[in-house]
């Protein structure tokens, strides 16, 4: 399974628009938003993202979606998409990298998901639990798409978040330069037989949070 099978039918949806245009790199840009969730004690227990996908990958997405009302859509008549969604993001490590102190964390599988419908565009919520919270002097939080194939950038205003951080943390965002000009120089298929498939760890955002 590679990266056209993301988000189940939804993401081949994608790379059928974007057949038309053969060098095309990425085929699906996200904005996203992220909370970084504490517990009273201090430690993290987890992440919440909120990712809105383009419009026009939005568009397709709820094509033939049975709505009670037309060109709107629940969250309950959305849910079979969100539960697609989360489904198909554990193979890709659901594009949200951890380290405390150095040392690499993982996540269980989302919680709390719902896709929502608002001025024509798709969102998606989730929330990630870390496996083993944890309360680490520095946490270093990364959201990318090793293969590029969606690109990933954090919105312009309140992108990130510490809900509930012990007093004195600090948060830095590092945002990536625009990767879509270079790759579009790149052949699709130089990204579908493996090469550069680390090409968007170059692109991506990081959340580096240092507590006292």
């Amino acid at each position: 399974m590679g990266m056209r099978a993301l988000f189940g039918w939804l993401l081949a949806a994608a790379t059928t628009l974007a057949a038309g245009a053969a060098s095309a790199h990425p085929h699906v840009w996200i904005t996203a938003t992220s909370e970084l969730l504490y517990a009273a004690d201090g430690t993290i227990t987890g992440v919440r993202h909120a990712w809105t996908f383009d419009d026009m990958f939005s568009s397709y997405a709820v094509q033939g979606l049975e709505s009670k009302t037309k060109g709107a859509y629940t969250r309950e008549e959305l849910g079979p998409l969100a539960q697609t969604n989360v489904e198909s993001l554990k193979e890709y490590a659901y594009f949200t990298f951890a380290r405390a102190d150095g040392k690499k964390e993982r996540f269980q599988e989302p919680v709390d998901y719902f896709l929502d419908y608002k001025d024509t565009v798709l969102t998606l919520h989730f929330t990630l639990p870390l496996k083993n919270p944890v309360k680490p002097k520095q946490l270093v939080l990364e959201v990318f798409d090793r293969s590029f194939f969606i690109d990933f950038q954090m919105a312009k205003d309140n992108p990130v978040k510490l809900v509930g951080a012990p007093a004195g943390c600090q948060m830095k965002l590092d945002r990536p330069n625009d990767g879509s000009a270079s790759a579009q120089k790149l052949n699709e298929q130089t990204f579908l037989n493996g090469e550069n498939s680390n090409f968007g760890m170059m692109f991506a955002n990081k959340i580096t949070v240092d507590c006292p």
